[in-house]
């Protein structure tokens, strides 16, 4: 069980922490260990949590960018009407790209779930995942391929330039995710920078991407809450949720302008130093 003042931070720390390149994961199995709060990362109300975090999170996203989804929406059914994806229709394409590239991390989360769960109890571990995501970033930004003159005046319709096999790429990378310490949104970006895509367009396809991998597992995971009449759990899942979501809609207004001008390196930094910090902490404690 959470407290009101322990669902408002993992709220907060989801909100920020999902869509900077730091993971959120990480950061939640971390905290509890920090703070030294009792808290079973392992019981079904705390993975309850977690998603209708996500899912806030998630649904921010949606409505952030819902010009665009409308037109990826309208572009997909388009191409099915049409029976193929027509050269000069970016939408399309970029709705068939988001597809493709979730398929990779949604296939390994289902088979490997309870795997991936274990490791929520382990911070030691998760500390040394923060760690190499850091150098993850630090990496992408060292051997990122060179950008080719950009020639397509909005982001979707330079991204939609991606090819099918770079979008797999892009998706089997974004997989490594799956283990707490490694970032979705840093996983995304990296691919996209390895590919050829600019911070800007790398940080609006992972933006992207999250609505249907997270809305993906609340499908599969938010029934649990209707399984409950306790009103004394539903409160803080809500407290978070609700928390989480202002969070996240600050998060993405701030990174979507930082990576006009930015790179990924501070955030790189930040888990390079906040992961060696914790490893040396929890092994001696």
């Amino acid at each position: 069980m959470l407290t009101y003042f322990q669902a408002i931070i993992f709220g907060m720390l989801q909100g920020i922490t999902e869509l900077f390149p730091i993971s959120s994961l990480g950061h939640s199995v971390v905290l509890p260990r920090l703070l030294g709060w009792n808290i079973d990362q392992n019981a079904p109300f705390f993975l309850t949590f977690l998603i209708a975090t996500h899912t806030a999170t998630a649904l921010v996203l949606f409505f952030y960018f819902f010009k665009d989804w409308k037109l990826i929406i309208a572009g997909i059914l388009r191409s099915l009407k049409e029976r193929e994806i027509k050269e000069n229709d970016a939408n399309a394409k970029l709705g068939w790209l988001l597809v493709i590239t979730t398929i990779p991390a949604g296939v390994l989360g289902i088979l490997f779930e309870k795997t991936f769960q274990n490791l929520f109890s382990n911070p030691q571990l998760v500390a040394g995942m923060l760690f190499l995501n850091g150098l993850l970033l630090l990496g992408a930004e060292l051997v990122r391929k060179k950008r080719k003159e950009q020639t397509a005046a909005h982001s979707n319709e330079r991204i939609a330039k991606l090819t099918w096999s770079q979008a797999i790429k892009i998706g089997l990378l974004q997989s490594i995710a799956l283990i707490p310490g490694f970032s979705r949104t840093g996983a995304t970006l990296t691919g996209g920078l390895l590919v050829g895509l600019a911070h800007e367009d790398s940080v609006r396809f992972a933006f992207l991407l999250a609505t249907p991998i997270i809305g993906a597992a609340s499908v599969l995971k938010l029934p649990e809450l209707a399984g409950t009449s306790e009103k004394v759990v539903l409160l803080p899942i809500l407290i978070g949720a609700i928390t989480s979501g202002v969070a996240a809609y600050f998060s993405v207004k701030f990174l979507t302008k930082y990576f006009e001008t930015k790179t990924v390196t501070p955030f790189a930094i930040y888990c390079c130093v906040l992961g060696a910090v914790l490893s040396v902490l929890f092994f001696f404690h």
